[in-house]
């Protein structure tokens, strides 16, 4: 019954593949004829002639590239660096080229004048309160016409000439902002005026005048002012000078370390080829005893090829690590040690600082210089907040002076013109018409003279001002009150402001710090694995490689095998050069991200 039904299904699958192919094969059909058709087109197009913007290739006389170079083997060039003389060598440690960075290093020396120039500003500072001294002298004549009968002149005028000095000493006091000044005068003045009886004469005179603030710039002032700024400006360059040396410390160790790996490498690189040659020899001889193919040799001159592209490369890193550091530590550019060849012999550190982070981040909150100087600017604004509050302030001052006065000249000759015999008879004139008018006649005048202590020279003028017979003094109060200080007002918000962008530019330097110390611990430890996981991969890598190699000798290899074994153990090398050197680079950068790389390296820090 089975295969009864079985029959006409296979019958009618038979007969739908017969009509798919029918369908296939028509459509096939007409696909070729298109194709046909449409390629008949484009011949018949193609045999038009179509001008081409472009010449074609064969117009085109292109040079050849130097068909005739065929390198030939020869023997590796010496490997030596522009400019140095490879047989004077020159030992270094780190800190032998610490110290010679430190001494030498144009940054440093630019960040040690820095402070040089902060402690003279400070100095300048102090100079608001040296005293001034000042005097003038000269010489004066004065010919006055006479306008009155009294005038005491002759041929209708009167002439005085004097010979003036003047000194004064004025300062300011360093405390309680008060200000002081103290004034000497010395004439020698002579006159033809009838009623002077003292030609010449010496008059002299001192004074003294001293202001104290009573409110506004009692507690606070600009100079006081000043000088605290310049404190902290040298506070200021004092921590950007030890932040310049601790980022020249850790260029100098990148340098050093970088300089290391080059040379390393470049050792790796001369043995790597080395290697190659001998395989190279070895491929010959089993060529020789027909155990090679000839085009193994071939290979393995493309592998010696390769490795002495490589270094070369090398020793260009190399003269440029050595010509890094150089600059860093030589002097100048006329230094015989750019002529040296460096030879580092410090060891690379395998044991990396036990630390962790909250002690690294304390360490760097503690340590470094950009948050000692976030620290200066903000008391630096602190100063400026509490000058402009006390400018806000009125104006209330003590004004006070004493002088005294001093006075000698020798007697004029001519006496008082009111004892005169002229004078005489003209009072008894007067005393006729007054006795004929009724009136009270004039008393005659008591004879004037001069005080004995008044005639004398000049030095009898310093005796009289000493003796201080003649003085004055006075005491007062000086109120200046603005109606509106809105210069101050507005300064003091100023600094205010100010203040508040400091604390915030603070917060973003305490976590910027942060972010640094956590990659740089973090570099540490994944320098430290990938220098365990580079060293067992070195180690591996040369065990296949001398495997392969007795394989080959076996027949039980390949010359590929061998050489791909031969590159990977000079990668392994190379990348284990290079985790040793990026542990003490990365170990340098920690230092310098915790603030430490002075205390860690032993160094003290000074201006000379």
């Amino acid at each position: 019954m089975t295969n009864q039904q079985s029959k006409p299904q296979r019958s009618t699958q038979g007969a739908r593949r017969n009509s798919s192919l029918r369908r296939f094969a028509f459509s096939l059909a007409v696909f070729a004829f298109l194709f046909f058709s449409f390629s008949g087109t484009l011949s018949a197009l193609a045999q038009e002639p179509t001008p081409s913007p472009f010449p074609s290739p064969q117009d085109l006389q292109v040079p050849a590239i130097a068909p005739d170079f065929h390198p030939a083997q020869k023997p590796l060039p010496e490997l030596g660096r522009v400019g140095v003389d490879m047989d004077r060598q020159k030992p270094l440690t780190v800190r032998e080229a610490l110290a010679l960075a430190l001494e030498n290093n144009k940054d440093i020396e630019v960040a040690r004048q820095n402070v040089k120039i902060a402690e003279f500003d400070l100095k300048g500072a102090h100079g608001a309160y040296d005293p001034r001294l000042s005097s003038s002298t000269y010489f004066e004549r004065i010919v006055t016409p006479i306008s009155s009968f009294l005038s005491g002149g002759s041929n209708g005028a009167t002439t005085s000439s004097d010979y003036t000095g003047t000194a004064r000493l004025e300062g300011q006091t360093p405390k309680f902002g008060g200000n002081y000044r103290l004034d000497f005068s010395s004439i020698r003045q002579t006159t033809n005026n009838q009623f002077v009886p003292l030609s010449p004469q010496y008059p002299t005179a001192l004074s003294f005048n001293y202001t104290q603030p009573l409110f506004r710039g009692l507690r606070f002032d600009n100079n006081r002012r000043q000088i605290e700024i310049a404190k902290k400006n040298l506070s200021l360059t004092d921590a950007q000078f030890r932040q310049r040396a601790i980022e020249t410390i850790t260029s100098v160790q990148r340098a050093y370390w970088d300089l290391v790996f080059a040379l390393r490498n470049l050792q790796v690189q001369r043995d790597a080829m080395r290697d190659s040659r001998l395989q190279l020899e070895h491929n010959k001889r089993l060529v020789a005893e027909g155990a090679l193919a000839p085009i193994d040799i071939v290979a393995a001159e493309a592998q010696v090829a390769g490795f002495e592209q490589t270094l070369f490369t090398s020793l260009e890193e190399v003269s440029r690590a050595e010509n890094n550091l150089k600059n860093l530590i030589a002097v100048d550019r006329e230094a015989d040690l750019w002529n040296l060849s460096i030879v580092p012999t410090d060891s690379v550190d395998l044991a990396p600082p036990e630390t962790s982070l909250p002690e690294a981040l304390k360490a760097a909150l503690e340590n470094r210089p950009e948050l000692q100087q976030s620290n200066v600017a903000r008391e630096i604004n602190q100063i400026d907040q509490k000058y402009f509050r006390e400018q806000t302030k009125p104006a209330v001052d003590l004004v006070g002076s004493y002088g005294m006065v001093g006075l000698a000249g020798i007697q004029s000759r001519t006496g008082n013109p009111f004892n005169s015999a002229s004078s005489q008879e003209l009072r008894d004139r007067v005393n006729l018409l007054l006795d004929r008018a009724g009136l009270p006649l004039l008393t005659p005048l008591a004879p004037q003279a001069i005080s004995p202590f008044l005639i004398g020279g000049y030095d009898q003028s310093l005796r009289n001002l000493v003796s201080n017979r003649f003085n004055n003094f006075r005491l007062g109060v000086q109120v200046n009150l603005p109606l509106r200080n809105r210069t101050a007002e507005a300064q003091l918000g100023r600094s205010l402001v100010e203040g508040q962008r400091i604390a915030t530019q603070r917060e973003q330097l305490e976590q910027s710090i942060q972010v640094e110390v956590r990659n740089a611990l973090q570099v540490v430890r994944s320098a430290e694995a990938r220098l365990h996981a580079a060293g067992i991969a070195r180690q591996a890598s040369e065990q296949q490689y001398l495997s392969e190699q007795r394989k080959l000798d076996a027949g039980q290899s390949t010359v590929f095998l061998v050489l791909e074994r031969q590159t990977a153990l000079t990668t392994a090398r190379g990348n284990e050069l290079r985790a040793q050197t990026d542990l003490n680079k990365a170990i340098a950068e920690l230092q310098r991200a915790t603030g430490n790389a002075l205390t860690s390296n032993n160094i003290v820090v000074r201006v000379r």
